[in-house]
């Protein structure tokens, strides 16, 4: 997997946060030059279930998190650098023990 990126030039950045969970995940929405949207989130310790309308893909870009996709038996340990894709119309369970797991997630 190729590193994830530590910035983005020529975004807008909308500030006011998305606020899931009681505050307990946070994310903020970019829109990158070429009109693609992305988050940039953190998701503090707990398990939360987030439903997607369109395809997804997450990087994991501090911390560690366990994830299951709905329909799936199998979870699935995702340290700092990997990533993972979400179908549309889907959702997936996100679990995370300690500290704090950063991503970005891609709508794809």
């Amino acid at each position: 997997m190729s590193s994830l990126p530590t910035e983005f030039s020529g975004v807008t950045v909308h500030t006011k946060a998305n606020v899931y969970f009681g505050g307990r995940v946070l994310s903020h929405t970019v829109i990158m030059a070429d009109g693609a949207k992305k988050t940039l989130g953190l998701i503090h310790p707990g398990s939360y279930h987030f439903g997607t309308g369109a395809p997804e893909r997450m990087e994991i870009v501090a911390g560690a998190c366990r994830v299951t996709l709905d329909g799936a038996t199998e979870t699935k340990a995702y340290p700092a650098g990997t990533a993972f894709d979400v179908p549309g119309e889907s959702g997936f369970t996100i679990e995370v023990d300690a500290g704090i797991c950063e991503y970005i997630c891609s709508f794809l």
